[in-house]
């Protein structure tokens, strides 16, 4: 994809015009020019330097007495689904660009692109290509406060004829990365598995480190990949200059481990060699919504990996999350044995994580609805984790029709978003149609920040989302709660209780070793709160384990004018989630069997004349 056709060339022009052309606008030094007759092919060493090249010459640059004209170089064959977008306000925010890009079909991926530049790039998905030529052709020049969008087709890997697809996947580069394969990845093509949980292991190298474990010709990182039936992928390329590197390693559970403690190995031998004095140490990245997990209550389960494997665990501070990197760095200092003894702990913790985040919305949540392009959360961090590819890439989206949490074969990324609003199926249950009333209670001091100046914050909100959003007067001066009503559909409710939540934990209510858990409550049926607590307290029990929310129905209340009592919810966003659907579902059968009832009680007269 860093391939650049450049036109409108005078018959004049020579590979030595291009080359100081490129010097003297600090672009890098061309890997490869082909000069033809008015036009040039020339390829960049990566895609920043590739659109960096569009933005400073295209349409800018004369040469000859031409204005000359850059794009990406992508073959008929090639033009399908995948367009890029750039120059889009820094400011804009992502649910006003995911509004605007499903005006023109359904976007199956959106992915952030890290630039140079002062303007946002992303790459998007449609579903198939007459989408994205519509998009390509009402975007382009389009306006927006002052910017003018600029549009191109990328190549579209999966488009390539089914001969061209092996050679396209060398080294499982992630679709953020499409170009020639990197020297530093495996360099081998791993045919699609069955990998219904795959979560890699992403782990730090310093750079010194990466030529020794990709080795004479990739032979080392050959031998990594072979032995540990592992996929490697060594993201050198990325943020050049950078003291460190990220490496992702695709496996079971045992080849991911079996994986890092060879590349320790290396590390630790070339160090040896170099006579480097730094200790080597294991720093594993993990998404934020997953470390809270691993630390524990009080720090409880890092205490006990540090006391049984001898190491020293730190893990980097909440601070230094931004909106394009979602990973924290976990520290982990100790011998070589020590080390990979207190991986395997920390990644079986992480694993359990992730896996009980996707069975409970995958088994409970609304089908259909985009987690992440929809941008539930308003800092754009993902709500669920990054598992592969670069650092900083967005996270995927899952095409439509998959199972919306079951990964496809190059990434996990069906975790990361299903199709967007547009694309949800019309056979969603009347259910799924009900306006719902939920009540979310916040931190009396966070209620400026989701009002926001002039209460624009929670305008857009409640626009984005769909849903009605009022905060509820405080019921006592000194009140450390403060009660918001959120109505609207259960899309409508997971949007909005998403970006609430989102947005507590973007202005710092919660430290950085906390989850964010807000108390919410639903009003059931007084004939249903008995269904939802079950006899002897079973199914709220059951709701529990499901959810990891803590279920409150309590006792001795007096229903309300409508015959209703409330239940109580308490957990981190998606069990809050799961735990809501799972009720209204007992609710929905409730009032299905009474109306069955009913309906038998009118029947029956007729039956007894």
């Amino acid at each position: 994809m860093n391939k650049l056709y450049v036109g409108n060339l005078s018959p004049s022009v020579t590979v030595e015009d291009l080359q100081q052309l490129l010097g003297e606008r600090k672009l890098p030094v061309a890997e490869q020019v082909l000069l033809k007759s008015g036009y040039a092919f020339v390829d960049f060493p990566d895609q920043n330097s590739a659109i960096k090249a569009i933005e400073t010459l295209s349409g800018k640059v004369e040469l000859h007495g031409k204005v000359i004209e850059v794009d990406y170089s992508v073959p008929k064959k090639l033009r399908s689904r995948k367009i890029q977008i750039r120059n889009i306000p820094p400011h804009l925010q992502w649910e006003v660009l995911d509004g605007l890009l499903a005006q023109y079909g359904t976007v199956e991926n959106v992915e952030q692109v890290n630039t140079d530049t002062e303007t946002a790039v992303v790459n998007v998905t449609y579903s198939n290509k007459e989408e994205a030529k519509v998009a390509i052709e009402k975007l382009t020049g389009q306006q927006f406060d002052d910017y003018s969008f600029k549009v191109s087709y990328i190549a579209d890997m999966d488009a390539a004829p089914p001969d061209q697809a092996p050679r396209t996947r060398r080294g499982g580069r992630s679709s953020r990365d499409q170009g020639p394969p990197e020297p530093g990845s495996s360099g081998e093509f791993c045919p699609p598995r069955s990998r219904q949980y795959d979560f890699p292991l992403r782990i730090l190298v310093p750079t010194q480190y990466v030529g020794a474990i990709i080795g004479k010709g990739g032979l080392t990182i050959k031998n990594v990949t072979k032995q540990t039936q592992s996929k490697v992928d060594i993201h050198r390329k990325e943020n050049a200059g950078a003291a460190e590197k990220p490496i992702t390693i695709h496996s079971t559970p045992e080849g991911c481990s079996s994986a890092c403690r060879m590349i320790l190995d290396i590390m630790q031998k070339e160090a040896n060699e170099t006579k480097a004095t730094e200790e080597i140490a294991l720093k594993i990245l993990a998404n934020n919504s997953l470390v809270g997990r691993l630390i524990g209550k009080e720090g409880r389960n890092l205490k006990k990996i540090e006391e049984e494997t001898g190491t020293k665990i730190t893990i980097s501070s909440l601070q230094d999350l931004t909106i394009y990197n979602p990973e924290r760095t976990i520290t982990v200092k100790g011998s070589l044995e020590a080390c990979c003894k207190a991986e395997a702990e920390i990644m079986k913790k992480l694993r359990e994580a992730y896996e009980n985040d996707i069975a409970a919305i995958n088994a409970n949540l609304i089908p259909g609805l985009n987690l992440n392009a929809l941008g539930i959360f308003s800092s754009g961090l993902p709500v669920l984790p990054h598992a592969a590819g670069p650092r900083g890439a967005m996270p995927p989206v899952a095409p439509a029709g998959y199972n919306p949490f079951l990964s496809h074969s190059s990434h996990l990324s069906g975790l990361y978003g299903v199709p967007p609003a547009s694309a949800i199926p019309h056979q969603l249950s009347q259910q799924a149609q009900e306006q719902e009333v939920v009540y979310l209670f916040i931190p009396t001091q966070a209620v400026g920040a989701l009002i926001g100046k002039k209460g624009q914050h929670i305008k857009q909100l409640a626009h984005f989302a769909g849903a009605s959003i009022k905060i509820a007067p405080a019921e006592c001066p000194d009140a450390t709660e403060r009660m918001v009503i959120v109505t609207g559909t259960p899309e409508a409710q997971f949007k909005a209780q998403g970006r609430i939540f989102g947005k507590l934990k973007e202005e710092n209510f919660f430290s950085a070793k906390e989850e964010v858990k807000l108390e919410t409550h639903i009003k059931v049926p007084s004939s249903a709160a008995g269904r939802v607590i079950g006899k002897g307290g079973k199914t709220v029990n059951e709701l529990q384990n499901l959810t990891s929310a803590e279920v409150i129905v309590p006792r001795d209340q007096t229903p309300d004018e409508n015959d209703e009592v409330f239940v109580k919810i308490n957990g981190h966003f998606f069990a809050s989630q799961t735990a809501q659907r799972k009720i209204r579902e007992i609710i929905q059968q409730v009032k299905q069997q009474e109306q069955k009832h009913q309906q038998g009680a009118t029947v029956s007269p007729h039956h007894s004349k």
